[in-house]
């Protein structure tokens, strides 16, 4: 007889016998194996170390048969502590919407470097003639990250990767910003200044100060001190995705400190911005855009009214973002030390602001072009 769970049995021939799973077959059915000896603690021993290696041998067989989904599950799992939500939330959007349901079915040892890059050219048929279903060289960038990073993860915890996606790359084309020429801040600051309200002075704001729509969307009264005429950047607002399952939406709109360290900053105000201000100036705790506590304006509604004064001041199409670029290429035309520049920005290094940032305006090829001299 056998003690209850432990599958040691006495034979007849006066032995004692002790089973234990070997391991499992592609179809999950058990193999087991045996041991034999005279007493019952000898098979007992013997036994504890067959299941210690079985046990490791099912794992590496688990290892290698795990479905790419469930390293996706565990990569996710892993990350969330690590990073800001809106990353998280951005992730999980990628995952699920594009990364599982092409791959999530495979096993993991059976995704070859060839089916991967399969995977990312169909994500980039934008490019191709029926222009169906394409994604943006950034978000193929984005994805392909992703799928890097899994399959790191997967490598580091020993599982069996058969993929080289070292030399894989998405060619990304350079997307021209839009820059308000001076005519066109001009005619759109007329427009701001009819009948001003919080909404065009916070566009007012942002075209003199770079800030960006989130940032601007998170600002309170508070963070704009009238006496120093200085505005802290202390925070910044967005929507994102809910990754809570049940969740009544499907989107989120949170709160959070800015994308960066080099975002948290104080930008000195010129002052007829101060003097604006002071016309709306409400409870430290109310933003700004709303001049109430309980009540925020988010970027989505924010760029719906600035597409509104654009339309309205007769100017080419552009977004919101397009006022953080023409702050940058201004404050260039009028000699701006560059470092000062960047840090008003919010930017780690200046050559963010150079390569991204600073757009020299036909205007000022112009005047350059007039200095040189013809030498005779």
């Amino acid at each position: 007889m056998s003690k209850k769970g432990e599958n040691i049995y006495k034979r007849k021939d006066g032995r004692w016998e002790g089973r234990y799973i070997r391991l499992y077959d592609e179809c999950g059915k058990a193999k087991y194996g045996y041991v034999y000896g005279k007493t019952y603690g000898d098979v007992k021993k013997r036994l504890v170390e067959k299941k210690s290696l079985s046990n490791d041998q099912t794992d590496m067989l688990s290892r290698s048969s795990a479905s790419y989904s469930d390293v996706l599950d565990a990569w996710l799992q892993s990350t969330r502590i690590s990073i800001k939500e809106s990353t998280y939330a951005r992730y999980s959007h990628l995952v699920n919407t594009h990364i599982r349901p092409q791959l999530g079915k495979y096993q993991l040892s059976k995704i070859s470097t060839q089916l991967i890059e399969g995977f990312i050219e169909k994500q980039l048929c934008s490019g191709r003639v029926d222009k169906s279903g394409g994604l943006s060289a950034k978000t193929v960038t984005d994805i392909l990250t992703i799928v890097k990073s899994t399959m790191e993860y997967a490598q580091y915890h020993n599982f069996v990767v058969s993929c080289n996606l070292s030399k894989l790359t998405v060619k990304k084309k350079e997307k021209e910003m839009r820059v308000l020429n001076q005519y066109e801040q001009k005619s759109l600051i007329r427009v701001l200044l009819v009948d001003m309200d919080l909404f065009k002075f916070g566009v007012l704001l942002s075209l003199y100060t770079g800030i960006r729509i989130g940032e601007l969307c998170a600002l309170q009264w508070e963070d704009l001190n009238i006496a120093s005429s200085t505005l802290k950047i202390r925070k910044t607002m967005q929507r994102i995705q809910e990754t809570n399952v049940g969740a009544a939406s499907k989107t989120k709109i949170i709160i959070t400190e800015p994308k960066s360290d080099c975002s948290i900053r104080d930008i000195p105000l010129p002052p007829f911005l101060v003097e604006i201000a002071g016309r709306f100036v409400a409870h430290p705790k109310a933003y700004i855009l709303s001049g109430e506590r309980s009540k925020y304006v988010e970027p989505r509604t924010m760029q719906n009214r600035f597409k509104s004064y654009v339309s309205e001041s007769g100017i080419d199409d552009t977004n919101f973002h397009a006022l953080r670029h023409t702050f940058a290429t201004r404050c260039v035309e009028v000699g701006f030390e560059i470092k000062s520049l960047s840090e008003v920005l919010g930017h780690s290094n200046v050559n963010i602001t150079l390569n991204r940032y600073v757009h020299s305006s036909f205007e000022l090829k112009q005047s350059n072009m007039s200095k040189l001299a013809f030498i005779r």
